[in-house]
């Protein structure tokens, strides 16, 4: 244990095309979760915990760490279970997601995994994608591991601002009536209706991918249609980084590699922030980058994209 403990810090700088790293931890059963080393800043016994009253009911107190006071999150009862019996004994794992940092608590934290994207898959069907917290799964010796729908979870206890200012509203009465499309790539289903309601707020018309791989297959098809210029049709990709089949990171060395595709405007957006990924965005030659989430930023962005 001791060594998962120590790794997470220095396994956050480490990145691959395609790649990312697991840590794996259970909600107080024998099934098997897994986060995003990225998203991950240390992992703690769990401390001395504040209940606050009034407080969401996942949230099961606040902790000072560092100097800092953070919400922890029962991540079980988050996500429908019982809630972690002994929190004693029980783990925080504390993470940075849209700009916030918040800890998640959980029974047991198992170990890190290297993995590709490719090996994570999107829920089956029949899952109850729409309403579930599940986003992805993958296997690591031969047992299934569920990724949980993070935003979503946090969408729900942080309830956070999805309307665009009026300021930035206003603007889009002197943006072009022949608008070009603007296609959304992300795995969660809360964050692409978060994007969708932004764009839709300012006039504009998104397409919808789930994935890296289904939007480089939507973007060759849309260039091979040859109705109207790729170019002239995308005004934007707005991608996720973290996503099952590709990420956001290969899906814009493809577009840069395909002729076809390689003037397309890529913005990232993730909840995944820092220095860190600014130098990332230049590496695989992205355009722009937005850490989640904010509406008057992201619809900013767009209307000065279109407009130029």
């Amino acid at each position: 244990m001791a060594s998962v403990l120590d790794g997470v810090n220095q396994r956050t700088q480490l990145v691959g095309y395609n790649r990312l790293e697991l840590l794996l931890f259970r909600l107080g059963g024998k099934q098997r979760f897994g986060i995003n080393v990225f998203k991950v800043r240390e992992v703690i016994q769990c401390p001395l915990l504040t209940r606050l009253p009034g407080s969401h009911s996942v949230v099961r107190g606040i902790a000072n760490i560092r100097g800092r006071t953070i919400p922890v999150v029962d991540l079980g009862v988050a996500v429908g279970k019982q809630p972690l019996a002994n929190i004693n004994s029980c783990y925080v794992i504390i993470t940075e997601y849209n700009r916030i940092t918040q800890g998640f608590l959980v029974s047991e934290v198992d170990r890190i995994v290297n993995m590709n994207w490719e090996e994570i898959h999107p829920p089956p069907k029949g899952s109850g994608r729409g309403t579930s917290y599940l986003t992805a799964v993958t296997q690591v010796d031969k047992e299934l591991v569920e990724i949980i729908d993070v935003e979503k979870v946090l969408a729900e206890v942080t309830h956070p601002n999805e309307e665009v200012s009026q300021s930035i509203a206003s603007e889009c009465a002197i943006t072009p009536k022949a608008m070009c499309e603007v296609l959304v790539v992300d795995d969660s289903s809360v964050a692409r209706r978060q994007i969708q309601r932004t764009l839709e707020q300012v006039g504009v018309t998104p397409l919808m991918a789930c994935n890296g791989r289904e939007a480089l297959n939507m973007l060759r098809d849309l260039a091979v249609d040859g109705k109207q210029s790729i170019k002239e049709r995308i005004a934007i990709v707005i991608s996720d980084i973290e996503m099952p089949e590709m990420d956001g990171y290969t899906l814009t060395t493809e577009i840069r590699r395909d002729p076809a595709l390689k003037d397309l405007y890529v913005l990232l957006h993730t909840s995944l922030s820092g220095v860190f990924n600014q130098s990332m965005v230049k590496k695989v030659g992205a355009d722009h980058f937005i850490a989640k989430f904010s509406p008057d930023e992201l619809a900013k962005a767009v209307l000065d994209r279109v407009k130029g």
